[in-house]
């Protein structure tokens, strides 16, 4: 999870910006102005090669880095292997984002269900045969599941170019033919996404600060494979939240382009009630059957450790079950203000509120007792406070006049 959350941080910054493109196919379709959706896809390409292939660089600097961090060896071996195995995906999963953004866009999201299925199936595939060895390949534990991610993710990105490139497409979104270089374009897309790929390159930062902190609380491995187990059912759970949120940003920018920002505020609005609705049921569960969730990860080879992560999990989940409706919020909200293009604020956001209300706390906390859940309840006030920001900032309907088109 640690390894997940460092890769995170400028793998967002990367695949968010090169998925912007999203927006910008939304709002040119919404206006009509169909020929140029293809030189916008040709931007999300460009950036995602160029960012692919300088994302390898961090390599060379693996080693040193979870050194520092300071967890146990036998831990800072495995973050390593796997780090390193995973950086290979950079390339493929920015060009998937790129691909999937075009579609998004037009509203044909099953396609986009359709390229990640295929990664989906080919990353089975090939952890069954790199982590354990199967059929004949290396057991490579760890760095398996990393190299198969890659693999998974070359395969949806070879898909997606099959798709998007096809004749139809050329025609009426002039996709092989907008591939030369657009200096307005491309600044305008900058412009916009590279402040939405920062939002969530800088709430990962922050969560993996979060998570390296709790690594070193007294009783570190406990709080981090609790913590870790925790977010992942938490992961699980907010996916649909986030499916409805790019709905919401595909539809704020098509009607955006269209001229209508009533239109746009009522699809934001139908997407809170819908995500609500979903997460309340969600966090129900979250206290009613916390072992259930528990259950997924059991692990006695170290019985000390897994007794302690025990006790806590069900603890966390309910701070989670708060945090998650908030979550909730936050996803909708933040990318109705990034279908308009008020990307910049969401970023400072980004930059400016988990510092000083969840990570500070949690690292004066470390020696607490209990400092597990007094982390997990900055957190949540953490999502209290930032689901209000993103609120207000809506109801103030600025965004209604924004356009990343002209």
């Amino acid at each position: 999870m640690t390894v997940m959350g460092i890769f995170w941080t400028p793998m967002a910054l990367l695949q968010q910006t090169s998925g912007y493109v999203t927006t910008f196919v939304a709002q040119y379709f919404g206006a009509k102005e169909y020929k140029m959706v293809g030189p916008s896809v040709w931007q999300a390409i460009y950036l995602s090669v160029l960012g692919g292939l300088l994302f390898l660089l961090f390599l060379l600097f693996s080693t040193e880095f979870f050194a520092f961090i300071g967890h146990s060896e036998s831990i800072q071996k495995l973050e390593v292997d796997y780090f390193n195995a995973i950086c290979f995906s950079a390339l493929p999963t920015a060009l998937v984002a790129g691909f999937s953004g075009f579609f998004s866009g037009l509203g044909n999201t099953k396609v986009v269900m359709a390229i990640n299925a295929v990664g989906l199936v080919f990353n089975v595939v090939f952890d069954y045969m790199l982590i354990f060895g199967n059929w004949g390949a290396p057991a490579l534990g760890i760095a398996g599941a990393g190299y198969a991610t890659a693999i998974a993710n070359y395969a949806a990105a070879f898909f997606g170019l099959f798709l998007v490139f096809r004749k139809k497409h050329d025609v009426l979104y002039g996709l092989w033919s907008g591939w030369k270089l657009n200096l307005d374009l491309t600044k305008r897309f900058l412009r916009f996404g590279l402040p939405s790929g920062l939002q969530w390159s800088l709430e990962g930062l922050a969560f993996t600060v979060f998570l390296i902190i709790m690594g070193n609380f007294l009783g570190g491995e406990a709080a981090l494979a609790s913590s870790s187990i925790a977010t992942t059912v938490m992961m699980l759970s907010i996916l649909p939240s986030l499916g409805i949120a790019q709905a919401v940003m595909i539809l704020v920018g098509q009607h955006l382009g269209e001229q209508r920002p009533d239109l746009a505020e009522q699809s934001t609005w139908s997407g809170v009630q819908v995500t609500l609705m979903y997460m309340a049921v969600m966090s129900s569960t979250f206290l009613l059957i916390p072992d259930f969730y528990l259950s997924w990860f059991k692990n006695e080879s170290n019985k000390e450790l897994w007794q302690q992560v025990q006790i806590m999990v069900p603890y966390i989940l309910m701070f989670l079950a708060g945090f998650t409706i908030f979550d909730s919020l936050n996803f909708n909200l933040s990318f109705a203000l990034k279908g308009a293009g008020d990307t910049k604020f969401v970023s400072l956001v980004s930059l400016f509120l988990p510092w000083p209300v969840m990570i500070a706390p949690t690292y004066f906390m470390k020696n607490w007792h209990g400092a597990v859940y007094w982390a997990w309840g900055a957190a949540t006030v953490y999502g209290i406070l930032l689901a209000s920001i993103y609120f207000f900032r809506f109801r103030g309907g600025k965004w209604k006049r924004m356009t990343v088109i002209h």
